[in-house]
Parts: structure tokens; C-alpha cells; sequence
């Protein structure tokens, strides 16, 4: 039996307008979809109407299914020669464990595409009104997964170049430890009144941005029970959201 082919999609931050045009190309044309929890379920309605669609999505607190089930699965419908489409919320490069499920595929000579996807840790900013660069405000950017960023799993080295040497810094995935992650920021050296945003299901219906400074972000998201997902954006870049911001957002 021939092989059929993967292609790993990114569905963008959650707009389904923003998927790119060989992305949904990708979807339209796939006997397989395996599509995780940050994928727009909107964009399956392009899918044929044969397809299968298959949810293996993760939320912080618990698995649909594990990375090496997901492995497997992308693997075998793919050896059973069918044309599978792995659609990962984002871009599959940025936290998105798609070196993993194309290596294993890699290995079994199975043909695979990336197709890249517009990142949240950027797009979820540009809907908040937030530029993450700046010309003379800010240069650099940074991006980190924040639910990684505890107790010791980051260098002092690192916190310190986190904290000095990057204008702005989007924290995926660190809404559990927002607290933790403003604390080591200022520990090393960053100033606390640095300003800091947190956008909750950027670019989606849902949105929610909240503003405070790195000293502050954290009580502000609590009293405004921010749900995630959600990006927590810290740098001067956010005193842009004042004169910037353009799309209507839920304030409930």
C-alpha cells in the first residue's frame, strides 16, 4: 500500500479568518483531521464531508491523549495511505511539539509538510492594540513557555537575560504561575512597574485584555478571573493599548 502524506497546519490564534491560504488548502483536501483544542473547530466545516475528524486535544489539566498516542495515530493513518492534516492551534514551530510527531515519521519514511500558522504570542497582541516591536521603544522580542518557568527549570542565567536583555517578552502558557513569573522577572532585575497585559483567547470573539505592571499583573488578572488560554505580554509596548486598540472586546 502507498503511503499517504501529513501535513502539519497551523489553524493560527483563533480568528479562523487568519488560517492561511495553503493551510486551509490542507484541510479542504485531507481524508484525516487530527485537530487539538486551540484549533477554531470553525475551520472543520472546510473539511470534506467524509473526513474524518479526530480530537486530541490538551488542556493544562488533562490529556484527550498522550504525545506518544498522537504520535502513533498521525503515524498510522498516514501508513493506511490516507492524507492526514495535524491542525495545532497557532504556529506548529512556536510550542508545538511538531519536531516530535515529525520525527517519528521521519523515521518510518512517511512524506510531511509544515505549513506555518500566525502565533498567538504575536497575533493576540495586534488585536489587544499592542505592537511587539517598536521602532525606538522596542527591538527585540521574546518568546516563552511559561508553564515551564518553575521552581529551578530556568537558569539564573536565563532569568537574567530575560529580565535585561529583551524589550518585550510574551509568556505562553503561563497563566498558572503568572505570579512566580513577574516575581523572577523583577528578582533579576527587570522594573516592577514595567507596563504588563494579559489577553485571554486572543483574536477571538471571547477576547479579554487586561493592563497593569509587572508588579500589579498578577492581582489584576485574578480579580478579573482571566481564563485561559491567555498571553501574558510584559514590556513598554503596552502603553501602546491606550491610543492602538481597535477590536471590540467582551468586558464581562
Amino acid at each position: 500500500m502507498k503511503k499517504g502524506k501529513v501535513f502539519f497546519v497551523g489553524a493560527g490564534p483563533g480568528d479562523p479568518d487568519l488560517i492561511t491560504v495553503k493551510g486551509l488548502r490542507c484541510i479542504q483536501t485531507s481524508d484525516v483531521i487530527v485537530y487539538d483544542r486551540l484549533a477554531n473547530p470553525e475551520l472543520l466545516k472546510y473539511a470534506q464531508p467524509n473526513a474524518e475528524l479526530i480530537f486530541c486535544g490538551k488542556h493544562p489539566t488533562q490529556h484527550t491523549m498522550e504525545q506518544g498516542q498522537i504520535n502513533e495515530l498521525i503515524a498510522r493513518k498516514a501508513m493506511e495511505g490516507y492524507t492526514v492534516t495535524r491542525l495545532k492551534g497557532g504556529d506548529p514551530c512556536i510550542f508545538g511539539r511538531v519536531a516530535e510527531e515529525a520525527e517519528v515519521l521521519a523515521d518510518l519514511g512517511i512524506a510531511y509538510e509544515i505549513v506555518p500558522g500566525i502565533t498567538s504570542g504575536i497575533a493576540a497582541p495586534a488585536y489587544a492594540g499592542i505592537s511587539v516591536t517598536q521602532r525606538k521603544v522596542a527591538t527585540t522580542f521574546t518568546m516563552v513557555t511559561g508553564h515551564l518557568c518553575q521552581e529551578d527549570t530556568l537558569s539564573p542565567e536565563k532569568w537574567h537575560a530575560l529580565a535585561n536583555g529583551t524589550d518585550t517578552i510574551a509568556f505562553y502558557m503561563g497563566m498558572g504561575n503568572i505570579a512566580y513569573l513577574c516575581e523572577e522577572l523583577i528578582q533579576y532585575g527587570r522594573n516592577a512597574e514595567t507596563p504588563a497585559a494579559v489577553i485571554s483567547w486572543g483574536t477571538r470573539a471571547e477576547q479579554r485584555t487586561v493592563t497593569g505592571t509587572l508588579a500589579t499583573i498578577a492581582a489584576v488578572v485574578q480579580q478579573h478571573q482571566l481564563p485561559n488560554p491567555a498571553i501574558i505580554l510584559i514590556g513598554e509596548v503596552v502603553r501602546m493599548r491606550d491610543k492602538l486598540a481597535w477590536f471590540e472586546e467582551k468586558t464581562g
